[in-house]
């Protein structure tokens, strides 16, 4: 999908409101299409039981039974929720295509999407997600 056939925001706001909702680091990755460094984020090792929501806008994305070690230095997932909780995009920022995935609500990046590298899941797909994208939301 291209920015141009993908559905509208649900939720939208101007730049201004968006910095001033998120932090520096945040919006560099959710606003701006940024990655934070590997193995740093706040998520990748965690073994909680929940629900990742979208750090912008709240809008649940994937739940934590879904969540594998890839040992790739984000956190790691073989499917979204489901329904349309993600958008996904092809992506030429890096000079190769890849697929960016995006929040379906507010069009945050979340990180990309990659098929065929042979781990061990239902769907032999990656969600590479940036932790500072999501929120968890542990199960009570």
């Amino acid at each position: 999908m291209d920015k141009t056939t993908q559905p509208a925001a649900k939720v939208v706001k101007t730049d201004a409101e968006w910095h001033e909702q998120l932090t520096p680091a945040e919006y560099q990755v959710l606003r701006q299409a940024g990655t934070e460094r590997p193995f740093v984020g706040e998520y990748t090792d965690t073994k909680t039981t929940g629900v990742y929501e979208c750090r912008a806008c709240g809008a649940e994305l994937f739940r934590s039974d879904t969540k594998f070690e890839s040992h790739c230095g984000w956190p790691s997932f073989f499917t979204p929720l489901a329904g349309d909780t993600v958008i996904e995009r092809t992506d030429y920022s890096m000079g190769v295509k890849r697929v960016e995935v995006v929040c379906a609500t507010c069009h945050s990046h979340l990180g990309h999407v990659f098929a065929g590298e042979g781990y061990g899941t239902p769907t032999d797909l990656r969600y590479c997600i940036n932790s500072i994208s999501l929120k968890l939301v542990p199960d009570a």
